[in-house]
Order: C-alpha cells, then sequence, then structure tokens
C-alpha cells in the first residue's frame, strides 16, 4: 500500500490485490464471522458502515480478478 496523498481526514491510496483480500477477509469476519458486544465501540464505526466497506471492498475485488 503507498500513500498518494492525504488532506485533512481524506487519503489517497493505492493498494495491491493481495492487501485487498486481507482487508476483505477481515472484513467479513467482523461483519459475518464474529459476534461482537459493543460493536462500535470496539471497531470505531457501526456494523452497517462496516458492511457497506465489505461490500465495496469486495465489489473492487470482483474488478480486479476480471
Amino acid at each position: 500500500m503507498n500513500v498518494i496523498s492525504i488532506s485533512g481526514k481524506q487519503v489517497q491510496l493505492t493498494i495491491d490485490e493481495k492487501d485487498l483480500l486481507i482487508l476483505n477477509s477481515a472484513l467479513n469476519e467482523i461483519c459475518n464471522g464474529i459476534s461482537m458486544i459493543e460493536f462500535e465501540t470496539r471497531i470505531g464505526a457501526t456494523k452497517e458502515d462496516t458492511c457497506a466497506l465489505l461490500s465495496e471492498v469486495s465489489r473492487i475485488l470482483d474488478q480486479v480478478a476480471n
């Protein structure tokens, strides 16, 4: 992963397929594999937002694979 730019709270990155797969797997476990008490406190985001991020990462991986 390489940082292209940081501007305030916005970060632009390049990320390779291997790192995307790790991120996808971790998000999948968080959203679907484990039950977590105090999800928002532990993760720092709602479950809905976290699962939406999983969907985006999965969609991007589908494009990379094709």
